[in-house]
């Protein structure tokens, strides 16, 4: 078998480091979008912005992203990577109901707590349709912890309906906003509120 010449060798490392950097530079302008996402909203970003804060040229920008739908798909494919929402699974192995819900509230705060930067300035463009779309898996998921809470309470009917409503209220990101960030109440103590709400629903 023939030795790799050092021509050869050295185009190969050319090659790898070139790759290397465009990945670099994909992700600064992605991090860029997502910050600038996060703090004024995505329907004021603008490409012009984002290559700003991410230290490019705009055509540079645009060789890697042709528009702004794109830059926002990859901007939800990292986000939705680093901020994983809270494992259903976990929650449903819980047998009691009332722990089952207490779980998923305390999963829940966490959650906010963590992303309500961002959560607040998508809710601020919900009416935008690439936003709407952007943000079905984060509809999914608050649907899917409201399912398996109110599954373990095994209740039918009207009393079933009113408790999904209940549920779905303690678990919204509104209501977060509301309890912890504009009466400033803690953790604990949002949670055991929402906790007794449906508790007396059930």
């Amino acid at each position: 078998m023939a030795r790799p010449t050092s021509s050869g060798v050295t185009r190969a490392y050319r090659l790898q480091r070139r790759a290397e950097s465009q990945a670099e530079t994909r992700l600064r302008i992605v991090e860029a979008a997502i910050e600038l996402h996060g703090t004024i909203g995505p329907s004021r970003t603008t490409m012009s912005a984002i290559a700003e804060l991410a230290g490019v040229q705009r055509n540079t920008l645009y060789s890697y992203f042709p528009n702004a739908a794109a830059v926002g798909q990859a901007c939800s494919s990292l986000w939705y990577q680093r901020n994983p929402t809270p494992d259903i699974d976990a929650l449903a192995r819980i047998a009691d109901p009332v722990a089952r819900l207490h779980a998923a509230l305390q999963a829940t705060d966490t959650y906010f707590e963590r992303t309500h930067e961002m959560l607040t300035a998508l809710a601020r463009d919900m009416d935008i349709p690439m936003i709407w779309e952007a943000t079905a898996l984060l509809r999914q998921d608050a649907a899917d912890r409201r399912d398996v809470v109110l599954q373990g309470f095994r209740l039918r009917g009207a009393r079933r309906e009113r408790l999904n409503a209940a549920i779905e209220l303690a678990l919204d990101f509104e209501t977060w906003r509301l309890l912890r960030q504009r009466r400033q109440l803690g953790a604990s103590t949002t949670i055991d509120l929402l906790v007794d709400m449906v508790r007396a629903v059930a």
